[in-house]
Formats: structure tokens, sequence, C-alpha cells
């Protein structure tokens, strides 16, 4: 009897199917327009685009606009590619221009059907983000949908790393822009740590449309984007701790691989005391147990989980001199990542490499909060519907599951399932001879490069010729996946997501025309082109008889979607193929999920060596494990966010306000009404409201007046006066302070007083956010020992940084104050004497230096003030080079500070351009840094 939800799905269909049948009347209009648009000539194409500007500036909506835009932009694409986007294409985009993610199969054109949302939202002019997993594919699409854009009349743009800044700034000045989500959120927190409005490089957070989107919002979003600087080099403590954690036994630590942690026991933390007494790093009464020695402990812990963790070739690997991360989604190596509280260090000195410092955090935004920026977000991928609560609940995404363009004739076979790794890999070998013999091309999918090497190892024992695809070998990635289509071939690949290229049965056309001619530059191109395109039109018939895409996969992953994900890599656009998933109860999944039970059945049942078992009651019981995995990491996920939401909500109240200063060409109200505080609050510290005045506190009043006013007040003596309270003292604190400003902008002038006063506002509030974010990562990393009292984290981390936020701006006020009381400018007469000092010091240099000439080796005197060369050789007269004397003698002369005396005509410079002392630096990194 069926069900109820049964009987309501086949009358009504279900949710997915009433939000296809709601876009269908769209498709037809865009579809009726068609011959109007194909009549049209390649300028009338362009002049639409600016007729669909015109009437968007009268009121019209990007709705009304939308059936006609995408005429266009099909015919654009038809034009300029020979491509012209199916009707699943035009629902996709529809899907994605309302806020949705399209969920498209592997090999239904996500890339093309992008252009058509993407060109619509552009004729705002606000700038549209297309959001790719690495500057390959960003350079890629740029390059190959930018015919489409520039038919149109829309500019198109790319952002990738080590870009220079004009460049990058042209780039997100375009219509459209094309960049990876790391460059976009690194580029954010750049933005909001510069000075000038002119260096900004992003103009607004509108529309972005992330491809891969599962692989960027849910994989990539446990690990927050950082922006750090070096702290001191701790090298050889992480060297010295290191070699003491394979002295470690069983008895002394406990690892839980589900959460990735490993701890000491208590066997453990004493033999660890031991070693560290006897190493000189702890002292001999000091114990681990001491709050002072939570920085070894922390240590020591990072050391245990780099050796019990992390594995080289699955989640590193060691290149030039440097731990590499791997992603374990994509198996490519994450250029510029690291791991942060020192665990990158500890691997690096597990490895006996270079130990890069650790670094302290200046900036920090995790994707959910970046993507959340935009005023409306959308995605697409090929497997989405397994997180589409996540992605409803974090986002406000909705999945939509566009319907391919032809039925999917890919069969889908039940797991093999094994006892063991050696019988698994076994059968893996043997089914691979067979389908290589039967000319199947296969793709073969494993989870670490460690693993891709092994099965690589027995092919070629085997005499199979096959091809590796990892985080080693992707420099030669696209040729790989180009030729994985081939008859006969074999293709084993460590993880396949966002790879961004179909497998085409026969072989890649384009890619091997391309190669072709590159091979033979003397033969006519037409000629080379119809022999390669006869050549794959009979390779892909041999590649369908043979039973198309095998998929072959070595174990399953901990998350659905990434099976999902090489399982699309079969049966494209309606092609044939297969997919088999081997799994051995040794796999990671089964072996930490519980296979204990199952292994026993499998004993009882008297399996033999070799023998698999296969049934759908095994499939849904490792589905049900991978669940449970996906739980626990959105989970980890909710939590990380809820914490960051946190830090988020004064992240963009520091940023606007850094934003406003940028913004506003007089601060002086500000830096007044700053002040103005901060005399309130002194005055109110040490003069409380109401008390006597034996209870005043007049000398430390007096103390502060001259550490953050600069002002040296009778103050003491005001205190004595009859009829005085702590309102007028605030008064007279307040005339003098006013008084003594605009004494300092009638000396300097208006103009360098304006400037500086914009500087010191920007520098503090960077200094003080700094500092903010150290505290809330420590605050985070202790804030769940909580819990033992009974005492919810996050309410708690929630409390003490609202305080520790309140104590910031409070510590801001004071310290702008303090700077701009103490900020001394050089008069020109000043200056004048400075340089005559400092060419009078250049001239002993010189003399010194030629007296010091002989016939051995020159010795460091005064002529090495400043030099930077090289030592002089022997017998040389140690001469300075020009300017290094004065620049030296110049850089001793002005110290960097609160007192730092500067020429009134040098506040004018650039922030970017040469400082005028001669230094050589910037003029931020030398006299405009206050």
């Amino acid at each position: 009897m069926l069900g109820l939800a049964t009987i309501q799905k086949k009358v009504f269909g279900t949710p997915n199917d009433r939000k296809i049948k709601s876009v269908r009347p769209l498709v037809e209009r865009i579809n009726a327009l068609e011959p109007e648009y194909q009549a049209l000539s390649d300028e009338q194409i362009l002049a639409r685009t600016q007729e669909f500007r015109d009437r968007l500036a009268k009121g019209e909506s990007l709705d009304d606009l939308l059936p006609e835009a995408f005429a266009n932009a099909r015919e654009a694409a038809v034009r300029t590619l020979g491509l012209r986007p199916y009707d699943v294409q035009l629902m996709g985009g529809i899907f994605l221009h309302q806020g949705n993610i399209s969920e498209m199969k592997t090999g239904e054109g996500k890339t093309l059907m992008a252009t058509l949302p993407v060109y619509l939202n552009a004729l705002t002019g606000r700038g549209v983000h297309v959001v790719t997993v690495n500057d390959y594919l960003a350079r890629r699409d740029a390059d190959w949908m930018s015919k489409v854009y520039h038919a149109l009349g829309i500019t198109c743009g790319v952002v990738v790393p080590q870009m220079e800044n004009e460049e990058k700034q042209a780039a997100y000045a375009c219509d459209v822009i094309y960049a990876t989500n790391n460059e976009l959120g690194f580029d954010y927190l750049r933005d909001n740590m510069k000075s000038e409005l002119s260096e900004i490089f992003q103009r607004d957070h509108y529309f972005a449309i992330i491809d891969e989107v599962d692989s960027i919002l849910i994989d990539e979003a446990r690990t927050p984007l950082i922006i750090s600087g070096p702290t001191e080099d701790r090298s050889e403590l992480y060297t010295r701790i290191d070699e003491m954690i394979p002295e470690l036994t069983a008895e002394h630590f406990e690892v839980d691989e589900k959460a990735r942690q490993a701890t000491l026991t208590d066997a453990g933390n004493e033999f660890v005391e031991q070693r560290l007494h006897a190493a000189g790093l702890l002292d001999s009464d000091a114990s681990l147990y001491d709050p002072e020695s939570a920085s070894l402990v922390h240590h020591v812990q990072q050391g245990l989980r780099a050796h019990q963790l992390f594995s080289r070739d699955k989640d590193y690997i060691v290149r030039n001199d440097e731990v590499m991360l791997i992603d374990e989604f994509t198996g490519r190596m994450m250029h510029g990542r690291r791991l942060s509280d020192g665990l990158h260090q500890a691997l690096e000195a597990k490895e006996r490499v270079s130990i890069k410092p650790e670094n302290v955090t200046l900036a920090s935004v995790t994707f959910q909060n970046y993507f959340r920026l935009y005023e409306k977000l959308a995605g697409m991928t090929g497997t989405a519907q397994t997180e589409a609560e996540e992605f409803m609940t974090i986002y406000g995404l909705g999945v939509v599951e566009v319907p391919t363009n032809k039925p999917i004739a890919r069969e889908d076979l039940d797991d093999r399932v094994y006892r063991t790794q050696r019988e698994k890999y076994a059968a893996v070998v043997e089914r691979i001879a067979k389908a290589y013999e039967k000319r199947q091309p296969s793709l073969v999918g494993t989870i670490s490069i460690e693993k891709s090497e092994l099965l690589s190892k027995m092919l070629t024992e085997a005499g199979v010729p096959h091809k590796v695809l990892n985080a080693r070998f992707h420099e030669q990635e696209a040729e790989i996946i180009a030729q994985a289509g081939v008859p006969g071939a074999v293709t084993i690949a460590t993880n396949m997501a966002g790879r961004g290229t179909d497998i085409q049965l026969g072989g890649n056309m384009d890619a091997e025309i391309q190669k072709q001619i590159d091979a033979r530059p003397d033969e006519d191109p037409h000629a080379i082109r119809e022999a390669v395109e006869t050549q794959i039109a009979a390779a892909k018939i041999e590649a369908i008889e043979a039973g198309g895409l095998f998929v072959l996969a070595t174990e399953r992953h901990e998350s659905r979607r990434i099976d999902n994900q090489l399982r699309g890599r079969s049966g494209r656009q309606g092609d044939p193929g297969r997919t088999l998933f081997y799994v051995s109860l040794e796999d990671d999944l089964m072996r930490i999920f519980g296979s204990e039970r199952l292994d026993g059945m499998l004993k009882r049942l008297g399996m033999e060596e070799g023998e698999a078992i296969v049934h759908p009651w095994i499939n849904k019981a490792l589905e049900k494990a991978q669940r449970k995995v996906e739980a626990r990491n959105f989970d980890i996920r909710k939590n990380l966010l809820k914490f960051d939401d946190v830090m988020n909500d004064q992240r963009k109240t520091i940023f606007e306000q850094r934003r406003e200063i940028m913004e506003d060409a007089d601060v002086s109200e500000t830096i007044k009404d700053m002040r103005d505080q901060v005399i309130e609050d002194l005055v109110e510290e040490h003069i409380p409201p109401k008390a006597y005045a034996d209870q005043w506190n007049t000398e430390g009043l007096y103390a502060e007046a001259i550490r953050v006013l600069n002002l040296d007040l009778p103050i003491m003596a005001w205190g004595e006066e009859e009829g005085v309270d702590d309102e007028i003292i605030r008064e007279r604190l307040v005339e003098a302070a006013d008084k003594a400003a605009a004494e300092r902008e009638e000396k300097y002038g208006a103009e360098p007083i304006r400037k500086i006063e914009k500087q010191v506002l920007l520098q503090t509030i960077d200094q003080g956010w700094r500092d903010h974010l150290m505290t809330l990562d420590h605050l985070r990393s202790v804030v769940g020992f909580r819990g033992y009292a009974q005492r919810d984290p996050l309410n708690e981390y929630k409390s003490e940084a609202f305080q520790l936020f309140e104590n910031l701006l409070n510590r801001l006020r004071v310290d702008v104050t303090r700077r701009m009381a103490h900020i001394k400018l050089m008069t020109e007469a000043e200056q004048r004497a400075l340089i005559e000092q400092l060419q009078a010091q250049q001239r002993m240099a010189a003399q010194a230096g030629t007296e010091s000439a002989g016939p051995g080796p020159a010795g460091p005197g005064p002529a090495d003030l400043g030099s930077a060369g090289p030592a002089a050789a022997p017998g040389a007269a140690a001469a300075p080079r020009t300017g290094d004397a004065v620049q030296a003698a110049a850089a001793a002369a002005l110290p960097v500070g609160d007192t730092d005396e500067m020429p009134a005509e040098w506040a004018s410079t650039g922030r970017n351009e040469p400082c005028p002392c001669g230094s050589g630096k910037k003029f931020k990194h030398c006299h405009g840094r206050l």
C-alpha cells in the first residue's frame, strides 16, 4: 500500500519538480524571442545592452528584462563560441539569477550557463563576481567566456594572486570578475588594512556566482582565511620537542581520529615533564601543570598531533624544503596555506625542513561570513543535494536539481566489500586489467597520494599502462584528463572535485587539435583539424562499444558528495558508463566508524580469501556511516560560525569605521570628540562624582594629563580652590587641550595636521584590532574549559568578547589622543639645521674612511656607517657609498615614535612614495609611520 508522501509526490510532484515547472514559461518566452535575435546584426546585439541599461535606469527590474537579456546572451554565445545553451541551461541560469544553487551533472555546461545570469546582473554596473576553486579555472573561464561578454559590450576581468596593484584594480573595475574564493577573501581583508581609498580593490559585494559551490562553501568553510605577520623565531624549540615525540609509547597518549585530536595521558605528562627537565626547557622546580608552562604544553601537543594525525603524501607532501598541504577534497597542493597555532612548524620539524616562524593574526574572516556580505548569492555544482540543509541554514540558498539535457545511461553497481585492503587491491587490479583488455577507458579514484602510488606500482607489475593524476603531477592535469576517455586509457586520480574539465569519450577534441597543430606547425591546420575529428569520432564509437567510461573507486570518502563527484565523471551528455566502489573493512571510514561487528559477521559467514560481499544493504550501511561524518562536520562548521559571528559583528564595526575615516576629508571633529571623551573619563576616574575634595586623586590626574594630553597644568592647585568641582576641572582641561591643538595647527599648518590626524586614527585602529584578535584567539582556545563548570562556552565567549571590544574602543580613544598630543613637526629652520648636521657627519665619515685605508683588512669603523654592502676586500679602502651615511644618520637622528619629528612639507607626501628622508623606504614605512 502506498504511503501518503508517495501519493502526494505522484499527484503533485516533488518540490523540485514544482520549481522546474515554474520556470518553463520563462524558457518558452526566451525561445520565442530566438528568431528575432538571430536576425540582428552584431552591432545591434551590442546596442541591446545599452538599451537594457537605459530601461533599468527608468525603473524596469532585472526580472522584467530576463527573457530578452537571456535571448541576447544566448545569441552572442552562438556567434562567438559556436555553442547554443540548451533549455536546461536556461533553467539553471534562471535559478542562479533567483539566488539558488543549480545542481547540474558533469558535462551539462555550467560554465556557459553562468554567462546568462552574469550578463543580466552585470547590466546594473555594480560588478558580478564569478568564483572558481583555482587560478587555472579562473583564467580559463575568463578567457573563454570573455568572448561572449565582449560581443555584448560587457567588460570582463580576472583576479589571481601576484598581480600588480594597478592590474588588479582594473580587473575589479570590470562588469564581470572571475576570481578564486581565496583571492576574493584575502583582497577583502587587504582592503580593510589600507589607508587610502585609491588603493582599495573591491568596490561592491553585489552578486556572486560560486562554481563548485559545495567545495567552497562546505569543504573549505572549516578553515578561516587569515592574513598574518611573523613573530619571533622559535625553530630550535620545535626541533628539540620533535626529538622527544618518537620516544612516547602507546601508554603515553590517546588518539581520537574522529575529532582529529591527540592528548597526553597522566603517564605521558610525567614522561614529557622529565624529558623537558633533562633538556633544560622546563625549570627543575616547575611542572607542566603550572600556568607558566601552558606554551610548552601547547607545543608538545602540536608535535604529538603532527606525528599521530598527519601523514606524509596524504595530508601533505614535502617539496623544495617546504611542507605543502594537500586539499583533502581536490587532491591539490594548497600553495601559501599554512596550519595555525604552531602545527605547521611541528610538521616542518618532523620532516626536517626549514622551520618558518609562527605568525600573529593581522586580519581574519571565514568563507561563510565573507560570502554572506553579498546582497545576492548563487552557486552551481554537480553535487549539492546531500548538503541542502546546510546551504539553507547558513546561506539561505535553495538547491534545485536541474534535469539533464539527455537521459542518464550510466549504470551504478553495488559496492564490493572485502575484509582486507590486500584482497581489495588485488581485485581492483584484476578488474582494471579486464577493462584495459576490452579497450574500455577507466578512471580509478583514490583518496590519497600514498594509495594512488601503491595502486600505480601494482598496475605496473601487472603490465597495465596508466597515468597518475595527484598533487605531485597536477601540472600535467589538463593533458591527463583530456586523454582519460581514449579507448583503453587507465587514469588514477586522487579526488576529482573541482577539476573543471570533462572527460570526453574518444578524447578531448579541442585539446588534441591544439596539441597536433603545435607539434606540426608547418602543416595545414584545417587538414590537421579534419584528421583529428575523424580520429576522435572513431575512438568515441570504440569507447562506447566497450561500455563507456568505467569509474572504479578504491575507497568510500567520508563525504557522499565526493563519491558522487567521481561517479558523475561517467555518463556525461547521455553517454553510457559504469561505476563501482571497492571497499575493505580496513579502510579509514569503515575502521573509524565501527566495522568490528561487520568483520565478526563476515568471519562467521566463512568468507573465503579474496571473496567479496555485494548487497544493497551494504550500500545503505556505508551511506549511514557517511551521513554520521557529514553531520559531525556540519556541527563543527556551525560551531565555528557561531564563534566567528561574534567577531564578525565587531569586524564589521571596525571596517565600517575605517571606511568612514578614509572617505572623510576632515576628521578633526572625530579627534576632538575622542579627546573630550578621554578627558571626561580621566576626570571621572580621578575625581569621582559627589566625592569630597580630600578623596580626589589630583596627583594621578596631573600625571595622566602629562602622559596622555602632554599638558603640564596646576591641577593639584585647582583642587584646593574654593568652589572648584569636577565639572570645572574638566572644562579647564578641555580648554587647555583645545588651545594646544590650535597652536599645533597654527604652527605647522592645517593641511599637514589633517593628514596626520587621519593616519594616526587608521594606524591606531589597526594596531588595536590586531591586539584584539590575538586576545580573542587566546580566549577562544581556553573558553571551552568553562563547560566543565556547567557554563556555556559560547555565551561566556560572547560576554567576554563584548567586554574586550568595549575596552578596545576606550583604548583607541586614549591612544589617538596621546599620539596627537605628542606630535612634533620640524620647522624649516630646524630642517636646515639637521641637514647641515648630517652633511658634517658625512664629511667626518668620509675622512675617517680615508684614514683607515691600509695594507690589512678594513675593519668596521666610522666609514662603515650605513653601509650594507659586502665586506671590503683585504687592502681595500672602506669608503662609504654616496648618501648612505646621511641616510643612516637621519634614521638615527629621527627615531620613530610618538615624539617623531618631521618637516611640515613632508606630511603631504603620498603614502606609497619614497620617504623624503632618503632612507629608500616607502613613506608609510618610514616617517609616515606614526
